[in-house]
């Protein structure tokens, strides 16, 4: 029996995402760093001839533009192969929508290691940006993630199964951040710059991309086990132990078979919800850094990593906001309080003239993260367990077009606005935070009238 509960726990351990989800993020906060820091290096060198203060204008200009392209290729790239690969995904292995875009991570990423070994022109970056793109990218990437997260977790339990993914992210990005400083200047003295840090970054993709071909398994859907169960029943034999999760190659066809009704009208509402809730939080926070380090706060380099740092701190609030709220509340009732949390702290940021009152609002947002995973795992509730990879790449498409436009849009208005109200672009995010719960309001309403409850706000 102990040697049958260890196989079981094992089998029940190999399904866990966390360790694919840590190790991309702490690689992708390597690269962030690294190729931040490689293009500023590239046009320090190419305008070193200029007065100095003509160099850091001119130098600040020539890398604003390359993200604008570079992020314009990243996001927009992944539209040509996502949705196909999600699909693929449900329909012939679960771990394509993962195991290729690492691939295309892998790929990508040592074109930057060779860019600096062999001092390549910074336009790679753009072919590397596509390649990314194409192999899927973080669009399915993550649907991929979330779809196996979702497959392997019951209803009850959904919620905060996708939050503690959520935390693992953030929690790895903060790591990855924090060290990658000082892998990039560390060994200068024997490498080039930023050599080590890449290669750190192409290390923890390889490893990735291994786990998650050899040592990752498909879970099966809570659903099937309670299929699987009563089937048993039916014909008087014994009902098999079931844990949750076994190994399965291809996707799951008893939870195709599930009884779950699809609610289009509540999938449309919840789709709307998510993409104004992002475009309120991309608005916000596209422009936050530069409005911290221009007056009333002209924060320095030490006061922005404070900050940054309390950023991430909401990856852990937001955790255990879900790890309490969902023994209380329903689903839609914690996206509504992760929305209202995130619009009033906006709102406070859009008046803040003092340091002690930017803490303030950050600690108001500090349920901003429940409202996306909450969204997914409701979505999930909605829909069969084979379309999980589509829609949540459907999901995952939206979000990312509503990113690229508001980071464009709302980095004009910022500057349009900069000489008479700095925090307009604040006041924008609180509205669109504001317009996100009206469809949250009619889904509450709807399922009001659906169950024919009272207590719509508490299970």
């Amino acid at each position: 029996e102990a040697s049958i509960s260890t196989m079981v726990g094992m089998t029940m351990m190999r399904t866990w995402v966390e360790p694919v989800v840590a190790g991309s993020q702490l690689a992708s906060a390597f690269y962030d760093t690294a190729l931040l820091l490689v293009v500023k290096n590239y046009y320090n060198q190419t305008n070193s001839t200029a007065p100095s203060h003509l160099m850091q204008d001119a130098q600040q200009k020539a890398v604003s533009n390359f993200y604008i392209i570079y992020n314009l290729v990243l996001g927009l790239s992944p539209l040509v192969s996502a949705y196909g690969l999600s699909k693929l995904g449900d329909k012939v292995h679960r771990k394509i929508p993962i195991c290729l875009p690492l691939l295309g991570y892998l790929g990508s990423k040592s074109l930057l290691l060779l860019l600096i070994l062999l001092d390549w022109p910074i336009e790679v970056m753009y072919g590397a940006a596509a390649f990314n793109g194409l192999t899927g990218g973080f669009t399915t990437f993550w649907a991929g993630i979330m779809a196996l997260g979702s497959l392997g977790s019951s209803e009850s339990r959904r919620s905060l199964r996708l939050i503690i993914i959520e935390l693992v992210y953030g929690l790895a990005g903060f790591l990855g951040s924090m060290a990658s400083g000082y892998l990039f200047v560390g060994f200068s003295d024997r490498y080039r710059e930023g050599t080590v840090l890449v290669s750190c970054s192409i290390a923890c993709y390889a490893f990735c991309l291994l786990y998650s071909i050899f040592v990752l398994i498909v879970p099966k859907s809570a659903p099937s086990c309670t299929a699987k169960a009563k089937g048993v029943e039916e014909v008087g034999g014994q009902v098999p132990a079931c844990t949750g999760a076994a190994e399965s190659a291809q996707p799951s066809e008893s939870s195709s078979k599930a009884p779950v009704t699809p609610s289009k009208l509540i999938i449309l509402l919840l789709f709307v919800a998510a993409i104004l809730y992002d475009l309120a939080v991309v608005g916000a926070m596209n422009v936050l850094p530069l409005f911290l380090l221009r007056e009333p706060l002209s924060w320095n380099a030490v006061q922005i990593g404070y900050g940054n740092a309390a950023g991430y701190a909401i990856f852990i609030t937001s955790f255990l906001g879900v790890f309490v709220f969902s023994k209380y509340l329903r689903d839609i009732t914690m996206i509504i309080i992760g929305v209202v949390s995130f619009t009033v702290g906006v709102l406070i940021m859009a008046f803040v003239r003092w340091t002690f009152l930017f803490y303030i609002a950050r600690a108001v947002m500090l349920f901003a993260l429940i409202p996306l995973p909450t969204i997914r795992s409701m979505l999930s509730k909605h829909i069969e367990g084979s379309s999980y990879g589509k829609v949540f790449v459907l999901l995952q498409l939206s979000l990312v077009i509503t990113g690229v436009v508001t980071s464009t849009v709302f980095n004009k208005i910022y500057q349009s606005t900069l000489n008479w109200y700095s925090s307009f672009c604040f006041i924008l995010s609180f509205l669109a935070g504001c317009l996100s719960l009206l469809p949250l309001s009619i889904v509450a309403i709807k399922q009001r009238s659906t169950t024919g409850s009272f207590h719509i706000l508490t299970k």
